[in-house]
């Protein structure tokens, strides 16, 4: 199949339920019985065929009764509403994996939603620095994240872990993080102390492109 020109680059945050670590990313089952969590893209650089994506940011919140893989789960979207409508139809076609092949990772995350939500229009407030590993994102009224160090439970320093996966479908190598999110609505959760992500990453038609992501030399972002 013939696909779309495309790409978005850029740092990714992210944090879930579980444990330190995420289970999922050793193939093992949730810390907790769920899985709920929530994720924001800045798209540092990003094109659609003949329209660009630079600026924007895209974010989601999720839910699983269990293992992510088992299905059943719930999602839903939020679109930057600074994008023109071109914009918006071609990150609609982005995320939903219309562009992409079946194995990569907008594909496998649809495959197990059974319930998706309306997406949202809405002003997203982004910001991260993996040097620190803090960071954290806000769609007002909706949704919100924080991330800090992990912390030695003796001394309190900062404790520094990253993930790393050669074959990773979602990301190549990730800060690992201390989260504290919270949100409303159709998809309500309230979750402290948990896993969070720090992570640099490109997507195009046939998955991750290996060779754009990696940690950056640049280290604070904001949007």
């Amino acid at each position: 199949m013939a696909y779309v020109d495309w790409q978005i680059k850029g740092p990714k945050i992210a944090s879930c339920n579980c444990a330190y670590g995420c289970p999922c990313e050793f193939n093992a089952r949730p810390t907790n019985s769920i899985c709920e969590g929530l994720e924001a893209h800045f798209i540092e650089e990003g094109w659609f065929g003949g329209v660009r994506l630079d600026g924007l940011v895209v974010c989601a919140r999720y839910r699983w009764p269990g293992p992510v893989h088992e299905g059943g789960g719930v999602a839903q979207g939020v679109i930057d509403q600074r994008a023109t409508d071109e914009q918006r139809e071609a990150l609609f076609a982005i995320l939903g994996g219309k562009e992409q092949e079946p194995s990569t990772v907008f594909n496998i995350y649809g495959a197990t939603i059974e319930k998706e939500y309306d997406p949202i229009l809405a002003p997203i407030a982004f910001q991260c620095d993996f040097a620190s590993r803090t960071g954290g994102f806000t769609v007002p009224g909706v949704m919100e994240l924080q991330l800090e160090p992990i912390r030695n439970p003796v001394t309190g320093a900062p404790h520094q872990a990253r993930i790393e996966l050669p074959e990773g479908f979602e990301f190549r190598i990730a800060e690992v993080a201390s989260g504290t999110f919270s949100g409303g609505g159709d998809i309500a959760f309230s979750n402290a102390n948990t896993y969070g992500a720090l992570t640099y990453v490109a997507y195009g038609p046939y998955g991750v492109i290996a060779a754009e992501s990696a940690l950056p030399p640049k280290t604070r972002y904001e949007a």
